[in-house]
């Protein structure tokens, strides 16, 4: 936290809404991907380990995830990934337009009460500033094991006229995402005896011309 952080840490630049790493990455041409909350990091991680061609930004503000990811990039020798440490609509409200190729949200809080709905993280609010920093073409992929948020973000989802839901096979959306490995949320929710997921993949779409 004292000696990695500061290096990857996006921080607010001299305009107000404005973004930026204090280390920029090696090709800021590469495309970016943002997974929002990403808890330990297992996922994102993997991911950039795995594609060094692309930029990874991970928004996190909870200190325990921050210190375990930060173990992750130092064990691996990680270059690609640059962190958000403040609330993830902060980020998203400081990016340019089209930044991004993709979003995960994996195993976001449910929220579960309904009382508390309005904290979810899918809100039309949200789904807005991810239309305009998603290219066209771009993707957003959410991941949960509650029913109630799943059929909540779908809900949104087709009523938002920036994203659409490709057509998926009968029982699809229980498939997980190509090349995925369980993040130890899935794993929990598993041993807890929450045996499905949902693993929903929205395309960002071209604006009407």
């Amino acid at each position: 936290m004292q000696t990695l952080l500061p290096a990857l840490e996006i921080s607010a630049g001299d305009d107000p809404g404005a973004l930026a790493p204090r280390t920029p990455f090696a090709d800021p041409r590469a495309p970016t991907i943002l997974e929002i909350g990403y808890g330990g990091g297992e996922h994102l991680a993997r991911l950039a380990s795995e594609n060094p061609g692309t930029n990874f930004v991970g928004a996190e503000a909870f200190t325990g995830g921050i210190g375990k990811m930060l173990e992750k990039i130092d064990d691996r020798d990680i270059e690609n990934v640059r962190l958000y440490t403040q609330d993830a609509v902060g980020l998203l409200r400081g990016l340019p337009d089209n930044a991004l190729a993709g979003a995960y949200l994996l195993y976001p809080d449910p929220w579960p009460k309904k009382r508390h709905h309005k904290r979810r993280f899918v809100s039309p609010l949200t789904l807005d500033e991810l239309t305009r920093t998603i290219r066209p073409g771009g993707f957003f992929r959410f991941a949960t094991d509650i029913e109630d948020y799943a059929n909540w973000t779908l809900a949104h989802i087709v009523r938002h006229p920036g994203f659409v839901w490709p057509h998926v096979a009968p029982l699809g959306w229980h498939v997980p995402f190509e090349g995925w490995q369980p993040t130890r949320y899935e794993e929990k929710a598993r041993r807890q005896g929450r045996m499905k997921s949902w693993y929903l993949t929205f395309m960002r779409v071209s604006p009407a011309v």
